[in-house]
Formats: structure tokens, sequence, C-alpha cells
């Protein structure tokens, strides 16, 4: 191990406090006041240096924002007379000066896919840590606790295998664990238990996205390729998303909506 590594080792063995992330966000927002605090403090010298040191930081940032605002600027130019004939499909082509521009372009067409899921329940409550996570006591006098047991439905895949009890931190019971999911589909008006491929994202926290924690508002994967669903170019749908719209751990199944 190299030196002074030993808090990146600890997390590696360890991993970080439940509440790591909140705590950096936290600290981050809180520089800018003090930075504030420091400037109107600061005299003499030591004053003139951090000033300097800040309008260069300034003027930096202003630069780059002003680099990001050019390149997203798509213009166009007039093409130059070429040497030979073009053929059809480039003759209402404009020659484009934005170096990023079929990059921006694939970025868009994302962002106008990403746009088209219109999720049924756009707002959901928030769930505190404490009722996701139960503190297991473990040690010869139950003196430690960094083992979480998690209380919700959770979804783990077909090749999983429990890691072992000293190194396992978060547990998921085998009775919270899914493996198939009720989806209405919003056109057709009929449901079908379908199997979940994976979750694609829970709007509560990464963690429980990265753990498979199935909450209400959940984006989840599940299997349509039963359902005989198509696409333009004749190939077979194998998965598609739902959105979780029940509370799992109170009925006993998942109840989701297909998101065409």
């Amino acid at each position: 191990m190299p030196q002074n590594e030993y808090i990146e080792e600890h997390q590696r063995r360890h991993g970080k406090r439940l509440d790591h992330d909140e705590r950096k966000r936290k600290r981050e927002a809180r520089q800018v006041h003090l930075s504030s605090v420091k400037a109107q403090r600061t005299h003499g010298l030591k004053a003139k240096l951090l000033h300097a040191k800040r309008h260069a930081e300034k003027v930096q940032l202003k630069k780059t924002l002003k680099a990001h605002a050019e390149r997203n600027v798509k213009s166009s130019e007039p093409a130059s007379q070429p040497d030979q004939a073009l053929p059809a499909y480039l003759l209402d082509r404009s020659e484009q000066r934005d170096a990023k521009a079929i990059s921006s372009a694939i970025k868009q067409k994302r962002k106008d896919k990403a746009a088209r899921y219109a999720v049924p329940l756009p707002k959901v409550r928030g769930i505190a840590e404490e009722e996701v996570f139960k503190v297991i006591k473990t040690g010869q006098k139950k003196g430690k606790a960094w083992k979480r047991m998690v209380t919700k439905a959770t979804f783990v895949g077909e090749g999983f295998t429990r890691k072992p009890p000293k190194l396992e931190r978060f547990i998921r019971p085998s009775a919270m664990r899914y493996k198939k999911a009720n989806v209405t589909h919003p056109d057709l008006k009929t449901t079908f238990q379908l199997p979940i491929l994976g979750v694609k994202k829970n709007p509560q926290s990464p963690l429980y996205t990265q753990l498979g924690v199935l909450t209400k508002g959940a984006v989840i994967e599940v299997n349509v390729s039963e359902l005989g669903m198509v696409t333009t170019g004749g190939k077979v749908v194998w998965g598609k998303y739902a959105q979780i719209t029940n509370n799992p751990e109170n009925d006993g199944c998942i109840n989701a909506i297909l998101l065409i």
C-alpha cells in the first residue's frame, strides 16, 4: 500500500459513511461562504494576494463558460465551390464550423428520447435511510454496528451470490427479493406478469439503485419479449422500462406501469 493512503484503504475495506455524499455536498456549499468571509477579513498584503488569486480564478471560469457557449452554438458557412460534381444527397448540406456538431446532435437525440418517457409518478415521498436500513449489531459483545439489513423489497440478478458474512455490509433478505412484476400496458389496459431485468433508477438515492431497492417511483427494466413488441425496423423488443406505482413491502407484490 502506498504511503498516506490510509483513508482510501479504510474506505475500500469498510465502505463510507451512509451520509458521506450529503456531508460532501454541504461542505462544498459552505466553501463559497467561507471563502467570502476569508476575503472580507483579510487585510494588507495577504488581501492583495488573495484578491489576485480569486480574480484569476473568476477570469478562468468566465473563459471556460464562454468556450462552452461557443462550442454549443452551431454556425454554418456557405459551402465553397467544389472541384467535382457532388451527388444529389450532398447538395443541400452546408459545412459546419462546429467541431462537436456530431456529438451535440447525438446528445440532443438522447435528450429527446429521454423526454418521451413521461413517468406516471413524477414526484414521490422521500424515504429516510433509517426506514430502509436496519442496524445489525455484530461482534462478540455486539459492539460493532457497521452492518445494515435492507427492510424494503429488492431485486438481485440470476447469478447473485452473497459475500462472506465478515465482508457483507448490506444484507438483502431472501424473503424480500422479487423476480417478477405485474406490469400494466397503458394503451392495452392489460396487466402482464413479466420478469424483472434490473433496476434502472431509484429516485431516492443512487445507493438504492446500486443495491436494487424497489420502492414507489423506482424505474425498473422488464422483459417484454413475450408481448410481441417490435421496433420500426422489425426487431423484437427485449426490454422496456416501467415505473413502480405501489409500496411492494406492504402489498407483497410489485405493480408497475409500462413506459411507452
